[in-house]
């Protein structure tokens, strides 16, 4: 079956279930929200850390609350996960070697620039997927061990991760001499307006996160 868009599906390379012999269909409505949860944690870090860039770099070290104890501590552990979640899922083997250095960008700058690099392997993954490639499993190199989990769950448990340190990112920040931005946005129609700007430093469309949607 060849790949085309028919409706509200996007018809991927069809796969047959292995024991019923059917041919599965892939809904946009499916792909959609891991694709969108992609972009929109690579926005949100990029907001955060074109924030994070006005802060001295003392301010950037400086003791704070949080689970890890200074806003480069908690932006470089985010950094180096996803270099963990998001090798495994390219079917890599990097596993704990991604933490070896729990600290590897000094600063704001070279945090940005990594940070970006791996969201858009991200969305790299995020945008080849279809109905097969949410089931398929990926093999997690822990060390001692290999977690084998569902593409689906795994990008999940990576987005909540992302969002759970971001916010303790952004609440630190609140305690420095900058503002911190607004983060708890999604994609709503109508305040397209608003992340235009960041949009084009990113180089993105708004059909290019929603296709083919738009507000009535």
């Amino acid at each position: 079956m060849s790949e085309a868009i028919s409706g509200a599906f996007i018809i991927v390379p069809a796969y047959r279930c292995a024991h019923a012999g059917y041919w599965l269909i892939t809904q946009m409505s499916d792909l959609l929200p891991y694709r969108t949860m992609a972009y929109n944690n690579a926005w949100a870090n990029h907001r955060l850390l074109t924030a994070c860039a006005r802060l001295s770099p003392d301010e950037f070290t400086a003791k704070r609350t949080g689970f890890f104890p200074s806003l480069r501590a908690t932006l470089n552990h985010i950094l180096i996960i996803d270099h963990f979640y998001v090798d495994a899922m390219e079917g890599g083997t990097l596993g704990p070697a991604a933490w070896a250095d729990q600290e590897p960008c000094a600063t704001v700058a070279a945090l940005k620039e990594a940070q970006a690099a791996v969201d858009r392997r991200l969305l790299n993954v995020a945008e080849a997927l279809d109905g097969a490639g949410l089931q398929r499993i990926v093999s997690v190199h822990r060390g001692t061990s290999i977690q084998r989990e569902r593409m689906d769950r795994l990008l999940l448990h990576l987005f909540q991760h992302q969002v759970h340190h971001r916010g303790q990112a952004h609440a630190m920040l609140s305690g420095t001499s900058v503002s911190p931005p607004q983060l708890d946005e999604f994609f709503s129609a109508g305040e397209a307006p608003l992340r235009a700007e960041e949009f084009a430093e990113l180089g993105w469309s708004e059909e290019k996160i929603w296709p083919g949607r738009r507000a009535d």
